[in-house]
């Protein structure tokens, strides 16, 4: 109950709304810009000017969230991080290991790619959700790297995160 209420709270701070609520208003707004651009350059082109788009907001969120967090960024804080990804049920998770060195979890079920194949979005799922995670790590300290071989939204039964912290990589504020 106290991590919920310290989810909710940190959302009420900031004025927001869950990511997946804020994920699928978003997906709305670029589905039809993304039609026309797939119309206009194909694709190839439209895929990657969407992945270039969301890669580079991905990385300013993690470097905003990494502003926000007092006493600097490690691999605990942006472990913390993870309720937001989680609320709403968003995110069905099992964590396998939580150190300071490794953050390590399968993603059960994940409503963000649920969300985007209910709005026939799936063959863009991956660039609109997936691609995110690693770059907004080294956006939020890239002394933090993310291997990952498999996602539930390329149709594999669960995703395999696998966060590493590297504590003699220099971090983003030096």
């Amino acid at each position: 109950m106290e991590k919920d209420k310290a989810v909710d709270s940190r959302a009420a701070m900031d004025g927001e709304i869950g990511i997946l609520a804020r994920r699928k208003i978003e997906a709305g707004i670029i589905a039809p810009i993304y039609e026309v651009m797939r119309e206009r350059l194909g694709e190839e082109v439209a895929q990657s000017i969407l992945d270039t788009a969301i890669t580079r907001a991905a990385i300013a969120a993690g470097k905003s969230f990494a502003a926000k967090t007092p006493g600097g960024t490690t691999l605990r804080t942006f472990q913390e991080l993870q309720d937001l990804w989680t609320q709403d049920d968003a995110l069905v998770i099992e964590v396998t290991k939580a150190t300071d060195e490794e953050f390590h979890y399968n993603v059960k079920r994940c409503r963000y790619a649920e969300t985007y194949k209910e709005m026939d979005l799936g063959h863009i799922g991956h660039l609109l959700s997936c691609n995110r995670d690693g770059v907004f790590c080294t956006g939020y300290d890239p002394r933090i790297t993310l291997e990952r071989t498999q996602t539930v939204m390329e149709g594999a039964s669960h995703c395999d995160f696998k966060y590493r912290f590297d504590a003699k990589a220099k971090p983003a504020s030096e």
